[in-house]
């Protein structure tokens, strides 16, 4: 086996993906993921506490990143253009990476049991994002709020972007789908 190879990490989640999309999820085995990928268990699990998160695999970079840039916003951002700038800069880890997010779109979409697990990811970056702007002196409610529309723009936009060609990025199509939900809250369509 090619164990001692670079980027065991990438080969696991290429090999995952391209098994889950020719056998199923269900029906892939991490013993097949690690065979595939020249690797064995053992190096799978270094790596991933099960099958499942290897599609899930950083979401805490992406909480971290949310967070630090509702931090590092200038304090005279609106709450709203605060989280904006939270959700460009989670979308900048995207960069480069459109075909494997519409692969593992395409995954999710097809398992309820990842469905769930994709909520509970968006549960905690809202949650993450909530926070972050009560430390920033946003009261609770419009907090909580100004969270529910950053997750959804980002959601909106995710959507939007693994469903196009990839010839913008993901913060370009973030920043549109903020652009219509200001234009629809100012009482246009």
């Amino acid at each position: 086996m090619s164990r001692w190879e670079p980027n065991a990490q990438g080969r696991l989640q290429r090999a995952a993906v391209e098994l889950f999309l020719e056998r199923g999820f269900e029906q892939t085995t991490v013993a097949e993921i690690a065979k595939r990928a020249g690797l064995t268990e053992r190096t799978f699990f270094r790596y991933f506490s099960d099958k499942r998160e290897v599609l899930f695999w950083g979401s805490e970079a992406l909480q971290e990143t949310l967070v630090r840039a509702i931090h590092e916003a200038p304090p005279s951002l609106a709450p709203i253009d605060a989280a904006a700038a939270a959700v460009e800069a989670v979308a900048a880890l995207f960069d480069g990476r459109h075909e494997h997010a519409r692969l593992r779109a395409r995954i999710v979409a097809a398992h309820a049991e990842l469905q769930e697990r994709d909520l509970k990811k968006m549960a905690s970056l809202r949650s993450a994002l909530a926070d972050a702007l009560r430390r920033r002196g946003v009261a609770e409610h419009p907090a909580s709020l100004t969270a529910d529309l950053g997750i959804a723009v980002f959601q909106n936009a995710f959507v939007r972007w693994v469903g196009g060609t990839g010839d913008q990025t993901l913060a370009q199509v973030a920043r549109d789908s903020l652009r219509e939900l200001k234009a629809v809250a100012a009482g246009g369509t």
